[in-house]
């Protein structure tokens, strides 16, 4: 007699299941939301900013528009009843005893580039979901599809989307990077949580730019995130000071958020965020050299890390704007020869402002 094949799981059998392989795999939280339905009214959100122009610098956001309303059709996974989100937190307890090159880097970009041990992780999650029943289709995604994933992480209870517009976790606050498994698996769902900023206003009031139109509402085209990572071209004049400060990615508003004050704790993935030894060796002249003929190798020094997203000339200008703050000799040669000799304009421009500002 042929056994009777095992049934699969009830919907809470699942999410317990799925939950329970998240952790195993590193996650900090793991929530499900149902997949059907249009994702409103953050999709509205999202509208009004484009329609405003806030997208600024982060010109993908206006593409696939309708796309980004709802993942169970075939343009994200045609028939999908479940969303599971994870978030896999980055703050370490260390961070304060970084080299001071990597202090001006953001905090999940110091380290290793997290799309490449993120989206193997998640692939291995959405194969478990696929053992779960038969004929269950996943799809993994870590920003390798057109979703909303703050809104989803809020709708499936992973955290709530704080005024800064970052998704904050109960318990263990912001630092945290967010991906998803669509699948066609029946999932029980999870309730969200209700935004707990209540009067805080410490993020709004602490950005180096005034980057928030109001609370939950970023002017992308105002934060140092997106001047210093996704602008092409030079950094407008008035947020290259505060600019100055930041190399790589802007981490204030996280930084003054009490919820964030209560999470100190390392995460088993953190440690894939710990400095690259390069960045105790390397100075901003040298960051300020590339494009040079007798530069350093911009592919050599981003290699595997997030910094490639800002390009070689975007590095360079960065670099060239912080060492406005330096008095020192080899910085003022390094930034009068990036004028006479880099071929970017780009470039030679943010040392010349830099060259101007330190004469001040």
């Amino acid at each position: 007699m042929i056994p009777n094949p095992t049934p699969p799981p009830t919907p809470s059998e699942a999410a317990a299941l799925i939950k329970a392989r998240a952790r195993e795999l590193g996650f900090a939280a793991c929530g499900v939301a149902r997949a059907e339905g249009p994702l409103d009214p953050e999709f509205a959100r999202y509208e009004s900013a484009l329609a405003r122009g806030l997208h600024g610098p982060l010109a993908y956001l206006a593409e696939n528009v309708e796309i980004r309303r709802r993942v169970d059709t075939a343009d994200i996974l045609e028939g999908a009843r479940s969303i599971v989100v994870v978030a896999a937190r980055y703050d370490r307890a260390d961070d304060d005893d970084d080299p001071p090159l990597a202090r001006a880097i953001a905090r999940y970009a110091r380290g290793h580039d997290y799309h490449v041990f993120l989206r193997k992780k998640i692939r291995k999650l959405a194969a478990f979901v696929r053992t779960l029943g038969p004929d269950v289709h996943a799809r993994p995604m870590s920003d390798t599809a057109p979703v909303l994933e703050r809104a989803w992480a809020a709708r499936a209870g992973v955290g709530f989307v704080g005024k800064n517009g970052m998704v904050i976790t109960p318990g263990q606050g912001s630092w945290s990077l967010l991906a998803e498994v669509v699948t066609t698996l029946d999932v029980a769902p999870d309730a969200p949580i209700e935004e707990r900023c209540g009067r805080c206003t410490l993020c709004l009031d602490a950005c180096p730019t005034s980057a928030f139109v109001a609370p939950f509402v970023l002017d992308a085209g105002a934060c140092l995130s997106g001047a210093t990572i996704a602008l092409r071209g030079p950094i407008p004049v008035r947020l290259r000071a505060s600019a100055a400060e930041h190399l790589f990615g802007c981490d204030v508003c996280q930084e003054v958020c009490p919820h964030n004050a209560r999470s100190r704790a390392e995460a088993p993935l953190a440690s894939r965020h710990r400095p690259h030894e390069r960045w105790a060796t390397l100075t901003l002249v040298d960051l300020a050299s590339i494009g040079l003929p007798d530069g350093p190798s911009f592919e050599e020094l981003a290699r595997g890390t997030p910094l490639h997203r800002a390009g070689p000339e975007g590095l360079a200008r960065n670099a060239c704007l912080a060492l406005s703050r330096e008095r020192d000799a080899a910085s003022a040669a390094v930034l009068q020869r990036v004028c006479r000799e880099h071929p970017s304009d780009v470039v030679r421009d943010a040392a010349a402002w830099a060259l101007a500002r330190r004469s001040e």
